[in-house]
């Protein structure tokens, strides 16, 4: 296999825009085409995003024989559909978050990816930003003492009511879109799977969707988490985890800038009893970058990817688990 992994994005949606530079910028990977149902669309996309090939049907680009790994940007409700396609294409393929509609899907989609022998993984690129992996090691090294409550939260006001993110039918809602990243936080610094999941929402009476959350998760160590989650208030993506003897504090906590430092705010009271504060700075790195340039060398050196789907069936059993409470409530 080349040097470089050969990539090809399936769709022109937005969130490919933060993507595709990243691909572009690794050491390991290149955009060699796009797909839109479209031509006009692809060829229009892949001039802006200097991509040197468009196709007009997702089919054309899964059959082209010079690329070696998708990146899925579809709608929430179509990543199951398309990665099951990928995997009979022989493709390795990255897919957005969340997965797939429920953790049956994902599984499948994940055995499918296995006995095709082909590398799988979720798009969570917050993950592998410094500031997450830095917060997980102070926790996991006794730095806020023992672990207790985790709170988070992620959300924003959607503009325009005829967006995707508000219809049923593919999957929309402010747990699939914002809040599986309070969800998956919660499970990256425990490192454990909650037994238990309760949660409220609001169902849109025109969408038919839960456009605002609030929910906790109880996990099997003692540790409370608990979030919320919107579609229709004022931006904020921050998390806080507290313990015996101190606490983090994150904010950016998931969308972090590629070009901006971030703060890791750092609590932890002495033996004496005084409280000292450590701000950290991290410094600015595109977490796009790093999640792409794990993904390729997973296929370049035939090892699972940092966070391999089978992680990916466990995160849609927690969302699986919030949406029975909240739906037995509404």
């Amino acid at each position: 296999m080349a040097e470089k992994i050969r990539w090809g994005i399936l769709s022109t949606a937005k969130i490919g825009r933060k993507v595709i530079p990243a691909i572009q910028a690794s050491n390991n990977g290149e955009v060699v085409a796009v797909a839109s149902r479209n031509m006009a669309s692809a060829q229009t996309f892949a001039g802006e995003m200097n991509i040197p090939k468009a196709y007009g049907s997702y089919e054309e680009l899964l059959a082209a024989p010079d690329i070696d790994a998708i990146y899925i940007p579809l709608p929430n409700g179509m990543h199951y559909e398309w990665s099951l396609k990928c995997a009979e294409a022989g493709k390795h393929t990255l897919c957005e978050k969340p997965l797939a509609d429920n953790a049956a899907q994902a599984q499948h989609m994940v055995d499918s990816f296995h006995n095709a022998n082909l590398k799988f993984a979720e798009a969570f690129m917050y993950r592998f930003h410094p500031q997450t992996q830095r917060a997980r090691q102070i926790i996991h090294e006794g730095g806020i003492g023992e672990l207790k409550i985790i709170n988070a939260s992620f959300s924003f006001r959607i503009k325009q009511e005829n967006d995707v993110r508000l219809n049923p039918e593919l999957a929309g809602g402010a747990l699939m879109d914002v809040g599986c990243y309070p969800v998956s936080v919660m499970r990256f610094l425990t490192g454990e799977e909650p037994i238990r999941a309760e949660a409220v929402a609001t169902f849109g009476e025109n969408s038919h969707v839960d456009e605002v959350m609030s929910g906790a998760l109880y996990f099997p160590s003692g540790v409370v988490g608990h979030f919320d989650c919107s579609l229709r208030t004022f931006f904020t993506a921050m998390y806080e985890a507290r313990g015996s003897h101190g606490k983090l504090f994150a904010e950016p906590g998931f969308p972090m800038p590629p070009d901006k430092s971030v703060t890791l705010n750092h609590w932890r009271e002495g033996d004496d009893g005084h409280v000292a504060h450590h701000p950290i700075t991290i410094e600015a790195v595109d977490m796009y970058r790093l999640m792409a340039e794990d993904f390729s060398d997973a296929i370049l050196n035939d090892r699972p990817p940092l966070f391999p789907g089978a992680d990916a069936v466990l995160q849609m059993r927690a969302i699986d688990m919030l949406y029975a409470s909240a739906k037995e409530k509404y």
